[in-house]
Parts: C-alpha cells; structure tokens; sequence
C-alpha cells in the first residue's frame, strides 16, 4: 500500500508488513504475534490509506507529527476539500489517486494541487452528498500519527428495511431457481424436441428511493425471522493478531464470518447479518448497536487467539461478565480485544461515549445466562473439529459483548500465534468445518431456546 522510500532497514521491513495484500494468504516477510513492531522515525508522509464500506468510507493519512488540515464541501458536483498545512507534494500523497476503487460509494476521484507554497490540497469527488468527519490519532502500535476522514451518507440507510430487502431477494432468487428447475423437467417430459423457455429477465435495478417505513406484512415477516447478528473481529486499519508467516487475523475471521452467513442463511426462518463485510473497521460500541438496531437473537463474534508463548493452541468461546474474569488469561483476553478501538480508529469527539458507555452497562443476568447456553453448545461442536484451550465457556468484560438484551459469546477459533493452528486458519477446508461447527451449536441452541417475539427498534 505505501511505495518505498529511502530509510533504514527497520522502517522498510515495518513497511513491508503494513503493505501486505488483505487476501488470505498473503504472507509479509516479517511478522510479529500481535502485528505492532516497534514504530520507527520517518519524516513527512509515511503512507495513506482509503478504506471503503458500505455504511462509510475512510482516508487515513499517516504521518511523523501531527498534521493541520482544514475543509469544506462544494456542491454540483458534489466535492470535499481538504487543505493541509507545511506540507508540499509528497509522492505518498501523489498515490492516493491511484488508491480509489470503482466500488467506492463515496468517493469517485482524489486530486492533488499545491494552491499555496507549503499547503497541499486534496479534492476529493463525491459520488454522493456525504457528511465528513475529521479527526487526528495518536501514535499507538504501529501507527504514528493519523490523520483521518470518515465520509458518512447524509442519509443513512435503514438496517430493518436492508434485512427484509435482502431476504425478499433471497427468496426471489430461490423462486427463480425453482422454477427454472421445473422448465427442464417439463422440457425432458415433453420429449427430446422440446426446449424450455428461459425464464424473463430480472428487473434492473431502479435508483434509490429514500426508505420508506416497513409495512405491517414486511415487519411481520421479519418478527419470523431468527437473526444473527456475526461479528468478525477488528478490520481496517487494525489487522488483528498477525501470525508467524504473515496470516491476518481480520482476514481470516471475515472468511469464517461469511461461510457462517451462507450457511445460516440457507437455514429455513433464518438471517445472518454481518457487523462488517469488508476490510474497514466497526467501532465495538457501534457492533452492538448494529446487532440491536436489526432485533438480533444471537450476537456471536469471531477472533482468532494470540499469546507471547508459540505452543498456546486451541479454541475458546467467552460469554459477558459483570464480576470479574474468570481466569487470569480470559482477563487479559478482554483488555487486549477492548483495546480495538485504539488501533482501528473511533472519532471519540464526535461520539456520545456517556450515552454508549451507559448502553454497554445494562447488560442483564438473562442476557448473561442464555450467552452461556450458547457457548457451551458452540464449545462442544467446536471441540468436534479440533482441539479445544478450554473445556467450559470463560468469562469476562468484553465490551463487544455487552448488548443487554442479545446473548451474546466471543469466538476464539484458535491461536495464529501457533504454527500449526495458523496453518489451520489458512486452509479453506478447516475453515469450512469450522463454520459448519458454529452453524450447529446456532442452530441447537434456537432448537432448544427459541426466541420469542421481539420488540425491535427502528
């Protein structure tokens, strides 16, 4: 992601890990257990990053010192200006242009001019209105200083109205499927001659409208529905646990998540829905938030395990606690996790931590209870497909688990700190076994518990 330039040999190999590829596989020279080596000195621009999502996209423009920038928004066309002062046209800052990917819902194009001596400005093309935040990070693990912008929708998208959408088109796309299937077997009927029709084809799409509130038959529809709120663990600009041959725990994770997702989805009465889909990072507080706002069951999070001692190995499954940790190691385990938000970035100025704090805080005993009933089925058909850390579900102040009203657990599928299990996470077909495990343990417990009618918030 960042083109060398002429620096020590620390600085390059930092770099070399930092550039590494998302896909699953793609192994950095270097790697350290938890993905921080010790950060070294640079000068100007040490690199820039776009992240784009679905809900936002983000720029990150990494530097040695803080950056001061400015901006504001123009209209027809849409366009974001960015002046940032003492600096001049850095290469780093040239490549952002090539950083942009057609998918982008935000941002179409970046530009970059020098209006002044020492200011550089950014113009950034809009593929919508967007409401932009900016805010500056401190150096923490890898990272220097930060300078980051998060393009939000002006209008965001209602979760309840994507959840029912999906789930229509899933069974539209089931329909067609079937009927297609009973056009060949009408045309084997007919004889040798006959030939069957092709079905239509499907409208194309319209463009947007503004959503419009659930009617009394779609909300109906969705109060059947057992949903499943998967959470793969970190993203973006915080990689997860690094293992020895380069293996990213945000990239694995999100390949167990979305195996998961297939899997459940292809249950009857059943919808997976994911905290994140791509390489961009959630903060924890607006996981939770996510699970609630779509009346979630089950919230399950997926983590891959890491610890200073290679030989650590096995899975573990962990439910909330409001007194205390369990163990010594479960506790650690939570302050490491907690400590996302550090790395993947949250505007904390522009976030209502009393109000979310207060959110995370009203988790119940009821909530903590059936988190239990689950683990211990997911443990046990996690234990069918390798070995297990823990033989019961552990316990402890995970903030990610600490929606008051969704049983929630904390997957660790095993350690990437370990050689062999992070070869495990590396094969495909171990991971396949794995998402048919915690498919199982979801589906005998909501075969032994299931839920009742929810109240569900807009």
């Amino acid at each position: 992601m960042r083109r060398p330039r002429a620096a020590p040999a620390a600085i390059a190999a930092r770099r070399t890990l930092l550039r590494a590829g998302s896909a699953i596989g793609a192994a950095p020279p270097l790697a350290w257990l938890l993905g921080w080596p010790a950060r070294a000195q640079a000068q100007g621009i040490v690199g820039v990053r776009v992240w784009p999502a679905p809900i936002y996209t983000r720029l990150t423009i990494e530097s040695d010192a803080p950056l001061v920038a400015s901006h504001f928004l123009l209209r027809d066309p849409d366009r974001l200006v960015v002046d940032i002062a003492g600096l001049g046209l850095d290469a780093a800052l040239r490549e952002l242009v090539d950083k942009i990917r057609p998918e982008d819902p935000f941002i179409a194009a970046v530009r970059v001019g020098e209006p002044s001596p020492r200011v550089v400005r950014l113009t950034i093309e809009l593929e919508q209105p967007v409401r932009p935040e900016q805010f500056l990070l401190e150096p923490v693990a890898a990272y220097q200083h930060r300078l980051v912008f998060d393009l939000y929708p002006v209008e965001a998208p209602d979760p309840l109205l994507a959840l029912i959408r999906d789930k229509e088109a899933a069974d539209e796309r089931a329909a067609r499927a079937m009927q297609d299937a009973l056009g060949e077997l009408i045309a084997r009927v007919d004889g040798p001659g006959a030939r069957a029709q092709p079905a239509p084809p499907l409208p194309a799409p319209t463009t947007p409208r503004p959503p419009a509130p659930l009617s009394a038959e779609q909300r109906a529809r969705l109060d059947r529905l057992v949903v499943v709120a998967l959470d793969p663990g970190h993203g973006g600009e915080d990689p997860g646990a690094i293992g020895p041959s380069g293996l990213r725990e945000k990239d694995v994770v999100l390949a167990i998540a979305l195996d998961l997702r297939r899997r459940l989805n292809a249950v009857p009465g059943m919808r997976a829905v994911l905290t994140r889909d791509g390489d961009y990072y959630v903060p924890l507080h607006d996981r939770v938030r996510k699970a609630r706002a779509v009346g979630a069951d089950l919230f399950v999070s997926i983590h891959a395990d890491a610890f200073v001692r290679p030989e650590a190995r096995g899975a573990s499954v962990y439910a909330l606690s409001t007194r205390g940790a369990s163990s010594s190691a479960a506790r650690w385990m939570a302050q490491r996790e907690n400590q996302a938000d550090l790395v993947g970035g949250v505007n904390f100025a522009a976030t209502d931590r009393q109000l979310a704090q207060a959110m995370l805080d009203m988790s119940t005993h009821a909530q903590i209870r059936d988190s239990l009933r689950i683990g211990r089925q997911m443990l046990h058909q996690v234990g069918m497909v390798g070995r297990l850390h823990k033989r019961q579900v552990e316990q402890a102040g995970f903030a990610v688990l600490k929606a008051p009203d969704i049983p929630s657990v904390l997957v660790e599928a095993a350690f990437i700190s370990n050689p062999d299990e992070e070869a495990l996470l590396r094969d495909p077909r171990w991971r396949e076994r794995l998402a048919e495990a915690l498919a199982s343990g979801i589906r005998r417990y909501v075969a032994g518990n299931p839920p009742l009618k929810r109240q569900r918030s807009a």
